[in-house]
């Protein structure tokens, strides 16, 4: 076992398929779109999203502690909660100053904002919550977790768009390597099924506009795409170095042998076109990992569902691989939910190496034939893979892709 290898020993999950791993893993299985009719979107012309059901902090949290969380910050504790408990860590399991927290965040949740502006605009500002920073600003995502966890290493938010959780992991990764800690929980969280973002996402036309059939929206790589779908959950991992996890008899899920980061230097919110960027970042985590493009089995894309990117995504995808191994979009499922999406989705590969089954990607009923890929659809795919890639891109041309290894 090479001496970079990270151990995964603790998953921890929130999605639109529930709250928790097993029922998040059940619902790709199933291949089933979350999407669905919003309330609260009413009247825009995009009105659904995935939002994840039964979600009540004070119920999940306690209310002493819910009602000061923004909601990007409780999906967070949620799963962290959940991934250290996985873990077998905990209070007086670990030295605290030698345990991190890493989150990423694209905005973190709107919602907040947009209920104290509306105070403003009605000329109410004596009404505004004396807590409505503290409760939004990305930094408190992992500030939340941290005291929740009482740990007292590096606390760290990082903001690379919709590559945020991946960068997240690559960067927790980096401090694990460097001996700066011994765990580090990492991850990402977002809630984007709010009014402002879906709002200008449509104005953007980035979002699918399927109203009449939201949970057909979401479409990797097929050829009736025409868009992303809003989304919001929050994914975590805890990331060990290897004599750590060892030493207490820590059982991995799997192993993070490598990240390649890149930036594609080209539009602010379009991929390069023929997927430069990305296929140097995946290059990149393959050289870290120390492995070979073929010795990789299953990859599992951004695929966010646009024409551009499943595109680009496509064509560094056959740049590197030259005969790409089978791949997943959970998006199809689960919608984007930008800043968590990264580490959603490398939950998702983690599962799929230590389960030996590749999920489906919901709503791929015509592949497009510019898509020279071979991707899973349908049914689960059971595959031996030893392994697998994860890929997260982000506006800025940010790109962040992480290798996985299955446990022995």
């Amino acid at each position: 076992m090479s001496a970079r290898e990270v151990a995964v020993t603790g998953l921890g999950l929130v999605t639109p398929a529930g709250v928790g791993v097993a029922a998040t893993w059940q619902g790709l299985l199933r291949g089933e779109s979350t999407a669905a009719t919003e309330p609260s979107l009413a009247g825009l012309p995009v009105d659904f999203c995935c939002r994840v059901p039964h979600f009540d902090p004070a119920a999940q949290l306690g209310r002493r502690l819910s009602w000061r969380l923004d909601r990007c910050a409780a999906m967070a504790l949620v799963a962290a909660r959940e991934a250290v408990k996985d873990a077998g860590l905990g209070a007086g399991s670990w030295d605290p100053v030698r345990v991190g927290v890493v989150l990423g965040v694209g905005t973190a949740s709107m919602e907040r904002y947009e209920a104290e502006f509306t105070k403003l605009a009605e000329g109410r500002a004596t009404d505004i919550s004396p807590l409505a920073i503290p409760r939004s600003v990305p930094n408190m995502v992992a500030g939340e977790v941290g005291m929740d966890l009482q740990v007292r290493g590096p606390n760290l938010t990082v903001s690379t768009a919709c590559a945020s959780g991946a960068t997240a992991l690559g960067t927790a990764r980096q401090l694990l390597l460097t001996d700066a800690c011994d765990v580090v929980v990492a991850g990402g969280s977002e809630s984007l099924c709010s009014r402002v973002p879906a709002a200008c996402f449509h104005q953007m036309g980035a979002l699918s506009r399927r109203a009449e059939d939201p949970a057909g929206a979401s479409r990797p790589f097929d050829a009736d795409r025409d868009g992303f779908v809003l989304a919001e959950g929050a994914g975590v991992l805890v990331l060990e170095r290897l004599e750590h996890a060892r030493s207490r008899g820590a059982r991995p899920h799997a192993y993070l042998s490598g990240y390649g980061a890149s930036c594609d230097a080209y539009h602010f919110t379009a991929p390069h076109p023929e997927g430069r960027g990305a296929a140097e970042a995946l290059s990149a985590a393959l050289g870290d990992a120390g492995i070979e493009p073929g010795d990789v089995d299953h990859v599992n894309a951004h695929g966010t569902s646009t024409v551009l990117n499943d595109r680009a995504e496509a064509l560094a995808l056959r740049q590197v691989f030259r005969r790409p191994p089978p791949v997943t979009a959970v998006k199809g499922a689960l919608g984007h939910s930008a800043g968590g999406a990264g580490a959603i989705e490398a939950a998702c590969t983690v599962l799929t190496l230590a389960e030996q089954v590749i999920p489906p990607t919901a709503n791929l009923r015509r592949q497009d034939p510019e898509i020279e890929l071979d991707v899973v659809a349908k049914a689960p795919r059971p595959l031996p893979m030893a392994a697998a890639v994860s890929n997260a891109f982000g506006f800025g041309g940010q790109n962040a892709v992480l290798v996985f290894r299955a446990a022995s």
